[in-house]
């Protein structure tokens, strides 16, 4: 979901980490990177397999938007070593919530996939002011409705499948050190990249599913916060319209999962005939990412 952009408080809250620490500490495989400028970024290493194998650390994260982040937090994000960053923002999201902040010699590669103009409804709803607007817009189920046609198009646009797919090979070739790959809030087109990457791995459904869930708890705090400021500033008298925006749900991922599974007759079907990943790319990429 798009951040409230011009709405969101510049920078996180601590209360944000101490909610994620506590979290982390409870879940092994949620290995968490806490910075003040960004609350959900994580190591995607640490998740077991079915083979009994185990995700390597240290070199797929994924996170939220990079564009805020102290000085500090670019010096722990220069610790993890990264030589590559994708960004899945389109366009308009830049424009709003400004480029990646990062490390020296750090250059993010643009791979935009759509949100179906989600960003720039909740721009105008927000703007607008107007609660009747706002209700009309967002209310009586329509939000979630939208989420579920947003995941839908991760499975049937052509365009999105590219640049899911291409991660996906630059992940298992790329001679490169190690990669994160963001959206906005690092929840539904990152939280779809990472349970399609946990997958190919052998990571059993429960685990992905547990990793894709998760942003619930890391982004919590802040995203009330968002709300908060909202309504404290009159421009949304009921902020609660965004919950259905701002969380990740079951029935989200379901939507993806079920559409999946009636093009392409379910996950390998839509690995193999969907992101064009063969059995090669498969195995290399297992090889790589699990020990």
């Amino acid at each position: 979901m798009p951040a409230a952009a011009h709405a969101a408080p510049a920078a996180h809250s601590t209360s944000t980490s101490t909610t994620a620490g506590r979290y982390h500490q409870q879940a092994e495989t949620m290995r968490q990177i806490p910075l003040q400028g960004a609350v959900n970024v994580r190591d995607l290493g640490g998740h077991r397999t079915w083979t009994g194998g185990r995700v390597r650390e240290g070199l797929v994260y994924r996170s939220d938007a990079l564009g805020k982040l102290t000085p500090a937090d670019i010096a722990a994000l220069s610790g993890l070593g990264l030589t590559k960053v994708v960004d899945f923002r389109i366009p308009l999201e830049l424009r709003y919530d400004g480029t990646d902040r990062l490390p020296a010699g750090l250059t993010p590669t643009s791979r935009p996939v759509s949100d179906l103009g989600l960003y720039a409804t909740l721009l105008t709803a927000i703007s607008s002011g107007d609660p009747a607007t706002q209700e009309q817009m967002l209310g009586g189920g329509r939000a979630e409705a939208y989420m579920r046609d947003i995941y839908r198009t991760f499975v049937t646009s052509p365009e999105n499948r590219a640049q899911f797919a291409a991660t996906l090979r630059e992940i298992t070739y790329g001679r490169q050190g190690p990669l994160l790959y963001h959206c906005t809030s690092g929840k539904d087109r990152t939280g779809w990249m990472s349970y399609v990457l946990l997958r190919a791995l052998a990571v059993p459904e429960a685990g992905a599913t547990g990793d894709y869930l998760a942003s619930n708890t890391f982004r919590a705090a802040y995203d009330a916060q968002v709300r908060a400021g909202l309504k404290q500033s009159g421009r949304m008298q009921n902020p609660d319209l965004l919950i259905p925006l701002q969380e990740v749900r079951q029935d989200y991922l379901d939507a993806a999962t079920a559409q999946m599974d009636a093009d392409y007759g379910g996950f390998y079907g839509y690995l193999t005939d969907g992101l064009g990943l063969d059995l090669r790319t498969l195995a290399k990429l297992q090889d790589k990412l699990v020990r």
